[in-house]
């Protein structure tokens, strides 16, 4: 029995997986597991697609069923082609100390970084043309003041444009350290080139009635602030974990239905979850194992219940 024939009905599967499952009928260990999905690729059954991800392939029944497994880092797009990605929406593992003090952040399972050029090259790369970038970011203090504007500075020289920014306030939720009360976070839009067409344009319908008329910018008027409040701390899976009707919302400004967006640092897989609910595709990596297996369950309810 090959590997494949093992996880042909899973839609994906971790290394921890790959190992539990195989032992369950031969005693065989991980470096042999290893060592066979790199045969594989020698072979030409499996496909590296980057560091740490794979794909399977195989035709049955005259079809091609599709297995991934993947073991990577957000950051490492290399698998993903030019202009391939209809939006980017993601909150990094940010290594600002004393802005993750107090609030509902705290990456202890995370070794967090700051963004280089690169990071803005390579989210550029893999966006198509007039689409939206979006990023959480901290609200703005004396300790993030200076990394927040390099964030911009180096999205502008990848060749994003900035498009606005928009508050989420987190409902009646405070965190009271620092200099004032803390509940909000900002959230970055930038768009690569000028924002393509997805706005209704109303005066062009009337002039032309029974043609729909689009015009450069967002689905609709960007809000003032979102107004919504973050998981309960009992129900959430992650501690900087996104309301899945907050991911929803952006979603229906700066996509449309069947298509692609990527979450770099899934998380809780909310993103995923939003995506589902808004009949979008989406790519969710995850570089922690734990939050991995959680994120893997949401998902399969959240498949269930938008059917």
């Amino acid at each position: 029995m090959t590997l494949f024939e093992y996880f042909q009905d899973a839609e994906c599967f971790s290394l921890k997986e790959a190992v539990a499952c195989v032992e369950q009928v031969k005693e065989v260990k991980e470096p042999s597991i290893r060592a066979r999905i790199y045969e594989g690729i020698e072979k030409g059954l499996f496909s590296r697609i980057a560091k740490g991800v794979y794909t399977v392939t195989k035709e049955q029944d005259g079809e091609e069923v599709t297995c991934m497994l993947v073991q990577g880092n957000g950051r490492d797009l290399s698998f993903l082609k030019d202009n391939s990605i209809d939006a980017i929406i993601t909150d990094h593992a940010y290594d600002l100390k004393k802005s993750l003090k107090g609030g509902n952040r705290d990456f202890a399972a995370y070794e967090c970084f700051q963004y280089t050029q690169e990071d803005f090259d390579e989210k550029y790369r893999v966006l198509k043309k007039g689409c939206f970038l979006v990023e959480f970011m901290p609200e703005e203090n004396g300790e993030n003041y200076e990394y927040l504007y390099q964030m911009k500075k180096m999205a502008k020289e990848a060749g994003l444009e900035y498009y606005a920014k928009v508050a989420w306030k987190k409902g009646n939720f405070v965190a009271n350290t620092g200099r004032k009360s803390k509940n909000t976070e900002e959230i970055a839009f930038f768009t690569k080139g000028k924002a393509r067409n997805l706005r209704p344009d109303a005066k062009k319908d009337k002039a032309e009635p029974g043609i729909s008329h689009y015009m450069s910018g967002a689905r609709g008027m960007l809000p003032t602030v979102f107004d919504i409040e973050p998981p309960g701390k009992n129900s959430r899976i992650h501690q900087a974990e996104k309301p899945v009707q907050l991911l929803q919302q952006i979603l229906g400004f700066v996509t449309e239905e069947k298509e692609w967006v990527l979450d770099q640092f899934a998380g809780s897989f909310s993103l995923g979850e939003a995506a589902l609910l808004n009949e979008r595709n989406a790519i969710c990596i995850e570089i922690n194992e734990e939050y991995f297996e959680k994120g893997k369950e949401r998902l399969l309810s959240a498949k269930s219940r938008s059917r």
